[in-house]
């Protein structure tokens, strides 16, 4: 039988690093959403307690910076710049397609099956490659809807999805 371990076991860990110290709470927060690449709910409880700081503090930096999500992502995070020289290009029509191919919205960004996120972004400082798309961390410039939706069919390919689902 395999050892089951807390899930909490690996929270634990990252604020004995810090030696459970308040003040150090936003490398605990980045370690944290490392680990699950988000910041649940019922982890800040914990470290709210464990640190001995109110969630609402806790809260508080984690919806400042944009670096934290509350929300889970996907395995691929797909980034389309909307800066002002992607959008010129047409960023829109890329947003779009990927949008109706993924099921996607401003209000539903990651997919059920927790494979896709879909973020829109006000710039990745790539304006010479414009229309740019991001996909975990690797850049795709000189898009076009076609183009993204071939990138999108090699991954779900590559999932075993299948390119047209």
């Amino acid at each position: 039988m395999a050892k089951t371990t807390n899930k909490f076991d690996r929270v634990c860990e990252i604020l004995d690093k810090y030696n459970r110290n308040p003040q150090k709470l936003i490398p605990i927060l980045q370690e944290l959403q490392a680990e699950y690449s988000y910041l649940p709910e019922d982890i800040m409880t914990f470290i709210s307690t464990a640190l001995g700081i109110s969630a609402a503090r806790i809260y508080g930096v984690a919806t400042f910076y944009s670096h934290f999500t509350l929300n889970p992502k996907g395995k691929y995070i797909i980034k389309v710049c909307d800066g002002t020289a992607c959008h010129v290009k047409k960023s829109e029509g890329i947003l779009n397609m990927l949008e109706s191919e993924l099921g996607l919205n401003k209000d539903n960004q990651t997919s059920k099956d927790m494979l896709f996120t879909l973020e829109t972004v006000a710039c990745l400082g790539a304006c010479g490659l414009a229309p740019v798309v991001v996909i975990n961390d690797k850049v795709h410039g000189l898009m076009t809807p076609d183009e993204t939706k071939v990138l999108i069919d090699e991954i779900k390919a590559k999932e075993g999805l299948g390119g047209n689902n």
